[in-house]
């Protein structure tokens, strides 16, 4: 491992900005790209919203975790985590257009949003003791912008 973060805020729904902020200064140091910074901040947004919203079910007095690492291989790993409800079945809550809410505001597809922006998502979650959202991402960067530039030239 090369470098790590963690920090701890409060379930709140304006610390869902703070954690996109957060960590977009931690990711900046791989020098990705700006689709690449773009796809982190939303995945991120998404696992800090569900664990507010889902994990704590908009009670204000839960506390939301961030973990982030990346190594040499400049593998970004961000955790989210909540010591709220926890999930019953993660398979279902996995599948889009499944939500815990009404149906009036939440679309159910946070979790389908991480996937389509991350190269890995896991869910780890226990009834009554709260949920773990792991996701990876490869930063290509500016390594993956010269490749590019060199394959369009050779092709």
């Amino acid at each position: 491992m090369q470098n790590q973060m963690e920090l701890t805020f409060s379930a709140r729904p304006q610390n869902e900005a703070f954690a996109r902020v957060a960590i977009a200064a931690f990711a900046v140091q791989l020098n990705p790209t700006l689709p690449e910074m773009a796809d982190i901040k939303t995945a991120v947004s998404e696992a800090v919203t569900n664990a507010i919203v889902h994990g704590y079910r908009d009670r204000e007095d839960g506390m939301v975790t961030m973990r982030a690492e990346y190594g040499e291989r400049r593998l970004l790993t961000v955790s989210i985590r909540d010591e709220g409800c926890g999930i019953e079945d993660v398979e279902t809550a996995m599948q889009p257009f499944y939500s815990t809410g009404d149906g009036t505001e939440r679309s159910g597809m946070g979790f389908c949003v991480m996937q389509t922006f991350m190269d890995a998502v896991e869910v780890e979650s226990a009834v009554g003791q709260g949920t773990t959202v792991t996701m990876r991402k490869y930063i290509t960067g500016e390594v993956g912008l010269h490749r590019e530039r060199m394959l369009d030239e050779i092709g």
